[in-house]
């Protein structure tokens, strides 16, 4: 008979499957205990390295407008056609240590820090644009079924596929990382994505939900599994190789910005979720919009105090733009800030790479490691009479409407939100060849899989997307199961 889930108090946890929000629509609650306590004891398990996201590589350069969106946004640096902001951009794998190599079949990091007239504006994305998961309860028992195993100390596959086995929502990421677009030939090579839905609000205070897109203007080029060991065997650093070299030879990677739009009022309609991170809207949909492009430009002189000490949260906006419902962005608005405050001390902000460029921090935080030049003539508390730091009264975002009783929920499916729908899209997508190679990649990984209903369970999901994936994917599985045992 299994024990019960217990918090660290030792208190019975009665749901580790969904945060408490306001509604089953609402913002999280900061009042979920498990929720934070899962999330703050995660980012405090290693040190001193990144627990995800460790292996990165980085980039200066500038965000130019290139086209007009004023009229969805009041974002000052994204007001008028030709501006330029400064931005740093962190690449990273998710999984790998420090030391690991690049040319992995994995996710890629895609953090972009934009350091505006209005403070820094941290948009924190990935190289796809879905996640395997939706709620943040489950990201630390995600990272944990990919990591290395506390025993064996190394990956294994029954680890990664039990998780998935009981993760149908992941079927739609599973098929795009195992896919062709899921080991990029370079940084360079590799579209970047917001994946979460923001919000944009303009001067007349109306208010859009957004997601970003950035294309690459090089082309997206990726590795096959022998193309990929080939590159591991040789260079182990390949793609921070490649980016610093380009820069360095005048050769500047860049991307074109696009969005997508949708008005509030559409979003409860809608027969996706909008604020589903394993769910995407179908451009037939909601058309890309063009916004303007990145370029980069110089590379960091100390990889170290500027790779490796960069902080982003997904919670610094600015005027003109703010959060959504997004349960697992909602999620990483206290883990991100969280992990960075422990990694590198509560004044990580003040580091060069972090803080502000066009305006200075003025708020009434003081001491901690690493304390630099904070209110020292000057008050350390608020309000006071000496002219010290007030808040503007002028909110960064419109207000979202909550309704119902605080709770964990289940979130309300939409008229098309299975878990299976848009993965089966993507796979009717593809050519044969496309298929074929991803029924190679994910049978390769599958057949490794101890327990028979474990697998299973995986393969029930692909048929569920698509009859002919999942047949197809059986057969694949059961012929090297079947090599295996002669």
């Amino acid at each position: 008979m299994p024990k019960n889930l217990t918090t660290e108090s030792g208190a019975p946890v009665a749901d580790n499957q969904n945060s408490a929000s306001a509604g089953e629509y609402g913002p999280l609650l900061i009042q979920d205990q498990q929720l934070l306590e899962k999330l703050a004891r995660f980012n405090r398990e290693r040190i001193p390295e990144r627990v995800v996201h460790a292996r990165g590589s980085g980039a200066y350069g500038y965000f130019e407008v290139t086209d007009e969106v004023s009229q969805y946004t009041r974002a000052d640096f994204l007001a008028e056609v030709g501006k330029r902001t400064e931005v740093f951009l962190r690449f990273s794998t998710v999984a790998g240590a420090l030391g690991s190599s690049d040319a992995v079949r994995d996710p890629r990091g895609f953090a972009l820090k934009f350091y505006t007239a209005e403070g820094n504006y941290d948009l924190v994305g990935n190289n796809t644009p879905v996640f395997f998961i939706k709620d943040p309860i489950k990201f630390p028992d995600f990272i944990h079924s990919q990591k290395r195993d506390p025993y064996t100390g190394v990956q294994e596959a029954d680890n990664v596929w039990d998780f998935w086995a009981h993760s149908p929502a992941s079927t739609h990421q599973i098929t795009w990382l195992f896919g062709d677009r899921g080991i990029p030939a370079s940084y360079r090579h590799m579209n970047g994505y917001g994946s979460h839905t923001y919000q944009w609000v303009n001067a007349e205070g109306d208010a859009y939900w957004v997601k970003y897109h950035f294309k690459t203007n090089q082309g997206v080029r990726s590795l096959d599994g022998e193309q990929s060991a080939e590159v591991l065997g040789a260079d182990a650093d390949s793609h921070q190789r490649d980016l610093h070299q380009a820069i360095e030879r005048g050769v500047f990677p860049s991307w074109t910005l696009y969005v997508q739009l949708m008005p509030v009022a559409e979003a409860a309609d809608y027969r996706f979720n909008p604020f589903d991170l394993t769910k995407v809207w179908p451009h037939a949909d909601y058309p890309l919009v063009k916004v303007g492009r990145l370029v980069l430009n110089r590379n960091p002189e100390n990889v170290f105090a500027e790779v490796e000490q960069a902080a982003f949260s997904p919670n610094n906006f600015v005027p003109g733009i703010g959060p959504s419902p997004d349960k697992m962005l909602q999620g990483r608005l206290f883990a991100y800030a969280d992990a960075q405050r422990y990694r590198l001390g509560v004044n990580h902000t003040q580091l060069p790479v972090n803080a502000p460029r066009a305006t200075e921090a003025a708020n009434y935080g003081q001491d901690g490691f690493n304390a630099v030049s904070r209110n020292g003539r000057g008050k350390n508390y608020e309000p006071n009479s000496y002219d010290g730091p007030r808040q503007t009264d002028e909110a960064l975002a419109v207000a979202v409407a909550v309704s119902g009783h605080t709770g964990t929920y289940t979130t309300p499916a939409h008229t098309k939100d299975d878990d299976f729908f848009q993965a089966g899209e993507l796979y009717r997508l593809m050519s044969e060849g496309e298929k074929s190679r991803l029924i190679a990649n994910l049978a390769g990984f599958l057949a490794q899989v101890t327990r028979d209903d474990v697998v299973e369970r995986n393969l029930a999901h692909f048929h569920a997307a698509d009859e002919e994936y999942g047949a197809r994917l059986e057969a694949a599985v059961a012929a090297l199961r079947a090599g295996d045992d002669a």
